[in-house]
C-alpha cells in the first residue's frame, strides 16, 4: 500500500532525543525505500530541511547544515516527490472548510486526496482518522 509520509517521521530519524521514535522512523523509511511504497510532498522536504537546522534548547540543531543538505538529497534521491500544483492548493482550501484542518495539515493532506494515496503516516492529525478517502496512521502509536 502506498502512503504518503509527514515531515514528522523523516525529522525522527535523526532525533536522538526520542529513541524509540528514531529507530521506528528508520525502520519504516528504510522498508519503504526497499518496497517502494512511500510517498514524500515537496512540503515536508522544506519542512524537513528547516526543522532538523533549526538549534533546539540545548542551542544546536539535529544536524549540521552540512548533514542537512547531504540528508535532503537522500531525501530527493531515495523517494519520489511529489510536487504542488494548483489542484493541491485548491484541495487544501476544502481540507481547512470541510475539516478544520490547520493549513499545513490540510495541504498535506491535499497531496495525498490529489494523488490518490489512500494513508498519511504522522503523529499530527488525529491516529485512525478517515478524511474523505485518506486514513491517518500513526508509525509511532503502540
Amino acid at each position: 500500500m502506498v502512503a504518503l509520509v509527514d515531515t514528522n517521521v523523516l525529522v525522527y530519524r535523526f532525533d536522538r532525543r526520542f529513541p524509540a521514535k528514531q529507530a521506528r522512523a528508520a525502520e519504516v523509511l528504510r522498508r519503504g525505500i526497499e518496497d517502494g511504497t512511500l510517498r514524500v510532498p515537496h512540503q515536508a522536504v522544506i519542512e524537513f530541511f528547516a526543522a532538523v537546522t533549526k538549534p533546539l534548547a540545548a542551542g544546536r540543531p539535529l544536524l549540521s547544515l552540512s548533514e542537512a543538505i547531504v540528508e535532503t538529497e537522500a531525501i530527493l534521491t531515495q523517494f519520489p516527490i511529489l510536487q504542488p500544483d494548483d489542484q493541491i492548493v485548491r484541495t487544501a482550501l476544502r481540507g481547512v472548510a470541510t475539516y478544520g484542518l490547520s493549513w499545513f495539515d490540510a495541504h498535506l493532506w491535499a497531496y495525498a486526496d490529489s494523488r490518490g494515496i489512500g494513508v498519511i503516516l504522522s503523529e499530527d492529525f488525529q491516529a485512525g482518522r478517515t478524511y474523505g478517502t485518506v486514513r491517518v496512521v500513526n508509525p509511532f502509536a503502540d
